[in-house]
């Protein structure tokens, strides 16, 4: 005996004709289907997280091929002054967002030599500032100060700043960003881009300031 019924207040489906009876069964069956359309469409928006997660390690393992990012070209860059830079990250996951945008300041030197530092302070990682007027990078949150070729001046931090990998590709200039600048990185991953520069000679300093 079925117990289904055609509409709201009618008592079963017996007294349906045959051609009623086939319509009905289209609706459920369109219905039914459509069903699994949503339940599947929702399962694969659960499951990209999911997977980016599985495959995040694999990604990591493959970013010294390709984790070499182009910063612009060279002519953006004068040189003698240092400018804030956006670029995305090479092992962003799948769902990161904003947060795979990263930001480094870059240096011109000399026409073809570049330096390019992490925008994290050495002592706890807040984004230092470039000040031009006093040619120091400052940390707003505990005061740590870097001269503009990234060495320690004072405060907090016990190192300078953390330096990429750079190279030139005809007039465009590339970092190798695989790596995040960490100390954990710099310890475990001898050899990687990432330089721990040294600190300046006092007797290089041209000004008094930086005596």
């Amino acid at each position: 005996m079925s117990g289904l019924l055609k509409y709201p207040g009618e008592s079963r489906n017996d007294s349906l004709s045959a051609e009623e009876k086939a319509v009905a069964h289209s609706r459920r069956s369109f219905l039914f289907k459509i069903s699994l359309l949503l339940n599947g469409a929702i399962g694969a928006v659960l499951a990209v997280p999911v997977v980016g997660y599985l495959l995040g390690p694999t990604s990591k393992e493959n970013a010294e091929a390709g984790a070499w990012v182009n910063l612009g070209s060279t002519a953006a860059f004068p040189v003698g002054e240092t400018r804030l830079v956006n670029f995305h990250s090479p092992v962003a996951r799948l769902g990161d967002g904003e947060t795979a945008k990263v930001s480094c300041w870059v240096r011109r030197v000399a026409a073809q030599r570049f330096q390019v530092f992490a925008v994290n302070c050495a002592h706890l990682g807040c984004p230092v500032r470039w000040f031009s007027q006093s040619r120091l990078f400052l940390c707003p949150c505990h005061g740590g100060a870097y001269y503009e070729d990234g060495s320690r001046a004072s405060g907090p931090p016990e190192r300078g700043l953390f330096e990429y990998k750079t190279k030139l590709d005809g007039d465009s200039l590339l970092i190798h960003a695989g790596n995040m600048p960490t100390l954990a990185t710099e310890a475990s991953c001898k050899g990687k881009p990432l330089i721990q520069i040294e600190p300046a000679d006092a007797a290089a300093r041209s000004t008094p300031w930086q005596a």
